[in-house]
């Protein structure tokens, strides 16, 4: 009987999500956390408790666990999906719709705040310089920016970019660049030159300020050492 009724909710949540009640909703999201169980009457249980649904998601585990019918792993689940709701509703900065350092600036300032590990990300580029997409990979070293090249390959390969922008975060200090990114900024320039994309720029962005390989001229000191057309005596346009 309960997979039965457990069916038509579902099919509810799918045909007609605007017409369920709060303790509906509940009941539905209580299917994972107690798979075997009707769940109907804790849903109500909970809501009488605590008065709304958002109040639910935002009770504390020993709050949740003083509840008849909820124990531990319940109260871990509803909690956790409570967490995941607030964080989901922090608002991310805009993403700016075309590249250019000017405009770039601000968005990894706010993008990177109170960031606690290296990131990498790479930003597609089609031929206007519009923003198609960005791809973020954990740095595979602390303190210096690290990427499989098979990994920024299968990114070149799959978003088929027109050029690409680099982009990564010291933790702390300067942004001034380390030996180890610039090594790393050559290797981007020699996988971009190998799939025909443009390497536009590498930027890194730290507590104390944002720096530009482009701006800087060391992406095109770069570029002349180590992209495929110059190493092969082929003149780039």
């Amino acid at each position: 009987m309960h997979e039965g009724h457990r069916q038509r909710m579902l099919e509810r949540l799918e045909s007609a999500e605007g017409s369920l009640q709060e303790h509906e909703l509940l009941e539905i999201l209580l299917f994972n956390a107690i798979p075997r169980k009707n769940t109907n009457e804790l849903a109500h249980r909970l809501l009488s408790t605590f008065g709304s649904l958002r109040a639910v998601l935002g009770a504390e585990m020993a709050e949740l666990k003083a509840v008849p019918g909820v124990g531990e792993s319940t109260a871990a689940y509803l909690r956790i999906i409570g967490i995941f709701y607030a964080r989901a509703q922090l608002k991310e900065p805009e993403l700016p719709s075309a590249f250019s350092f000017a405009a770039f600036r601000p968005f990894l300032i706010e993008r990177f705040e109170g960031a606690r590990e290296e990131y990498v990300e790479l930003y597609s580029l089609d031929g206007k310089d519009s923003v198609k997409n960005v791809r973020r990979f954990s740095s595979e070293k602390s303190f210096q920016a690290s990427v499989d090249p098979k990994e920024i390959s299968r990114f070149l390969v799959e978003a088929k970019p027109a050029a690409m922008v680099a982009v990564h975060n010291h933790i702390t200090g300067p942004a001034t660049p380390s030996r180890e990114d610039d090594d790393f900024t050559a290797q981007l320039e020699i996988l971009c030159s190998m799939h025909n994309v443009s390497l536009r720029d590498h930027i890194i962005c730290s507590p104390e300020g944002v720096y530009s390989y482009f701006l800087s001229g060391k992406l095109n000191e770069l570029s002349a050492r180590y992209s495929i057309g110059n190493v092969l005596g082929r003149e780039e346009k």
